[in-house]
């Protein structure tokens, strides 16, 4: 499906050329005004007609009926924080066009991307689905997520708790002030969606809003797909099982914390030859997930390094590691906005388990408003369908 986008995304470069869209400048905040917003440069006005054939061309048929709205899209650039120092982040703003109200906000987190040109700001290059929400009626931002965009030349800290809360809080606030700057009205209603590593970018985001009334980002409700909440969970069972069938996100996890936390390990700690020198060339934001699976095992007693891979199970081995990521699962905290965890039974490469695990804590710690979906039989790649078709109506029911 991938490739029969490329035709798809032309043809709607073309269209926004057609139908004479403003192709703005950038919009410089001048001093002291915003902490957060840098710029937003417009990419051009899609018409509906053009979303409905480029969601039929991307496989998102189901989704058609509820596009109703022309929409602006935005590069959006703002300032955040990574390893304690401020960048310039990146990320998509989507703003429809003649809703009879004032919309609502959604704040919505992609999948684990690998290559550089599917970051959201590179739309339409990039497109993971859900820029159709502006279509759908919503003030929708999409952070890039720190490694990719504006930041490609950092490494993307994946998994990493504090980092992707921040992605996804500062740029909600910088596109307030961009709204309010531009006099473009929204009303009290915010939304976070999120699928895959945007499912744990989601909850982290949430975790972070509702422990944090300075933030003023009060939730309306959230909607979480088949994140790893349970990492160390996660992990335990890849060292177990004997084949896994994503072998490129465990390099994407152990270079991301080996770089955030300063570790400086060579990736000949983690893996074996060949696999450990081909790494840095497979994760220069060249290639995408499916190129770099190909060039992988899906044997992790393969793939990893004999020792490491014994460490994995030794209860004192890879104790750094084991400490960060028990810090960076999302367990220990007690969602408040009504949250939807959705997950595909048979997903092979983010565990069920995982969310059943972080619903049975938050149910005991006194969650009262989370409910688990589970998706009978659905994989990884499948199961985000039902989830937003799932999503949608719940949202629109929400946003009185």
């Amino acid at each position: 499906m991938k490739k029969n986008l490329l035709t798809w995304r032309w043809l709607v470069l073309a269209l926004v050329v057609l139908s004479s869209c403003d192709l703005s400048d950038d919009e410089e905040p001048t001093p002291d005004e915003n902490e957060y917003f840098v710029s937003a440069k417009s990419l051009g006005t899609i018409p509906n007609e053009a979303l409905q054939v480029y969601a039929t061309a991307a496989g998102f048929t189901n989704f058609v009926a509820y596009l109703d709205y022309d929409v602006e899209f935005f590069e959006f650039v703002y300032n955040t924080t990574y390893k304690g120092s401020r960048v310039q982040a990146s990320g998509l703003l989507c703003i429809p066009k003649g809703t009879p109200g004032a919309p609502a906000m959604v704040s919505a987190q992609h999948g684990t991307i690998f290559a550089d040109a599917d970051a959201p700001s590179n739309f339409p290059a990039g497109f993971s689905g859900f820029e159709l929400f502006g279509s759908v009626g919503y003030v929708t931002v999409i952070p890039d997520f720190i490694g990719y965009g504006t930041t490609k030349d950092l490494v993307h800290p994946y998994y990493d708790e504090e980092h992707s809360a921040a992605a996804v809080v500062d740029m909600l606030k910088a596109a307030r002030f961009y709204l309010q700057q531009q006099q473009i009205a929204t009303n009290d209603n915010l939304f976070l969606v999120g699928y895959s590593e945007g499912g744990y970018v989601t909850l982290a985001a949430q975790k972070e809003m509702e422990a944090d009334a300075d933030h003023d980002l009060e939730l309306t409700a959230v909607a979480a797909g088949a994140g790893g909440y349970d990492l160390i969970g996660m992990m335990n069972t890849i060292a177990t099982v004997p084949t896994y069938v994503e072998p490129s996100f465990l390099p994407l996890i152990l270079h991301g914390y080996n770089v955030t936390y300063g570790w400086n390990r060579p990736f000949t700690d983690f893996f074996q030859q060949p696999y450990a020198g081909k790494l840095p060339g497979l994760l220069d934001g060249t290639r995408d997930r499916e190129q770099i699976n190909s060039e992988l095992t899906t044997t992790p007693s393969q793939l990893f390094a004999p020792t490491f891979y014994a460490n994995l199970s030794s209860p004192t081995g890879e104790l750094a590691l084991k400490q960060a990521l028990t810090q960076n699962s999302l367990l220990d905290w007690t969602p408040q906005a009504p949250t939807r965890l959705y997950h595909g039974t048979q997903d092979e490469a983010v565990f069920y388990q995982t969310t059943v695990t972080a619903y049975d804590r938050f149910r005991a710690q006194g969650a009262t408003q989370v409910t688990l979906h589970p998706i009978e039989n659905g994989t990884h790649r499948t199961s985000i369908e039902p989830m937003m078709l799932d999503v949608l109506p719940w949202f629109e029911s929400l946003n009185q």
